[in-house]
């Protein structure tokens, strides 16, 4: 600590190139804050689901397999179940295919599961009476400028009709609210259909479910009502994996890309290119400080104490940009999770992130110092003070 004085002066010789250095570096780590978030999010999602209202059901093989209907009867005997539901992804598209729509064929109960979304009671009892009936989220009626009475079209981008058409049209009966933008803002966002008239309408179903969703009673016995659920289709041809609503689409997801081969390659890729730009400024550090260095031995610092410091300096840098990367993905992390409107649940930076995020500082740090701190240390004062 009694060199800070000297490593600190000699780190900010030249501010310009280290403020640009550590501005990368703060870049580096404010990317590695944030993916790995989305890292620990798909590793927690396997976890207990104990202490979850609500469980998901749905293949074991693929999440694109469906299941049959008949099961729901069997889920809702199991103990510890209150109320079960299914849905479809009806996946349409309106007026352009690039305008996507979160739309779901679901059974009429299926509203009942999920407490945050608030729909007016007439145009609830609309949606139970009316066939071609849908229920549209708030911000997505703002988006298409829809309202209550209106006929639209709706292109699906999977299912055709019994006429082999993929054009479908449905009546607008109401509006889904989300009690808290915050956390339920997704729902504000999907459109909801009748299964019965989606089953009936494309040959493509014939009477299976996308996937169940189940409220258990007691939500410390999520674990034993998921073991349950999965029992009864055990050594079936349509064995199911029932898991937390998080789990389940981070189980999506999963089998679209590896995800950690994917945050592993990009982190990769950005500390390959730091440890370039960081060794790069240390060499130039060093060389433009041969002379003041030789000094140093002359009045009596050792080779290692100049070895020292000069390490010292390269992990310092790493330490300041790394430290205020960390602390703004801190920050950045739960404001990206909330303003997501419940689509994304990422978890905060905590201390693992943090042993991890240090620990890659100091040894970066000391990757990049190591050759131009042996140089120094190896330094003849004579050839040095002469400048060659």
């Amino acid at each position: 600590m009694k060199y800070l004085h000297l490593i600190w002066a000699a780190l900010f010789r030249r501010k310009t190139r280290t403020i640009l250095t550590l501005v990368s570096i703060i870049a580096a780590f404010l990317l590695f804050g944030m993916l790995d978030a989305v890292r620990t999010s798909f590793n927690q999602a396997g976890q207990s689901a104990n202490g979850a209202e609500r469980l998901q059901t749905g293949s074991k093989l693929s999440f694109i397999q469906t299941l049959p209907q008949a099961l729901e009867s069997q889920i809702a005997q199991v103990p510890g179940v209150k109320m079960v539901t299914y849905a479809n992804w009806f996946g349409g598209a309106y007026q352009d295919p690039h305008n996507q729509v979160f739309s779901f064929a679901v059974e009429p109960n299926y509203i009942d599961l999920y407490p945050e979304i608030q729909v007016d009671p007439a145009e609830r009892k609309a949606f139970d009476d009316t066939r071609t009936g849908i229920l549209v989220g708030e911000r997505l009626a703002k988006r298409f400028n829809w309202k209550v009475g209106d006929k639209i079209p709706l292109q699906s981008t999977i299912f055709p009709n019994r006429q082999g058409s993929k054009n479908w049209t449905f009546d607008i009966v109401g509006i889904l609210h989300a009690k808290d933008k915050k956390s339920g803002g997704f729902f504000d966002q999907m459109l909801l259909l009748h299964w019965k008239y989606f089953d009936e309408t494309t040959p493509f179903n014939r009477g299976t479910v996308g996937w169940y969703v189940t409220r258990v009673a007691d939500v410390n016995q999520a674990d034993r009502v998921a073991k349950a659920i999965d029992a009864i289709s055990a050594n079936s041809d349509h064995e199911t994996r029932t898991q937390t609503e998080q789990a389940a689409t981070a189980n999506w997801m999963k089998q679209l890309a590896d995800i950690g081969l994917i945050v592993g390659s990009i982190m990769g890729a950005v500390f390959f290119t730091l440890l370039l730009l960081s060794g790069n400024t240390m060499m130039q550090a060093v060389r433009e400080r041969t002379s003041e260095l030789a000094v140093l031995k002359t009045i009596g610092f050792s080779n290692h104490a100049v070895l020292g410091i000069v390490l010292a300096e390269s992990v310092l840098l790493l330490l300041l940009g790394g430290v205020i990367g960390l602390g703004i993905a801190s920050l950045i992390v739960p404001a990206v999770s909330a303003g997501s409107g419940g689509m994304l649940n990422l978890p905060i930076v905590g201390a693992g992130s943090w042993i991890l995020g240090v620990v890659l500082m100091i040894a970066i740090g000391l990757l990049v110092g190591a050759l131009p701190a042996i140089r120094a240390m190896r330094l003849n004062i004579v050839d040095a003070l002469a400048g060659r």
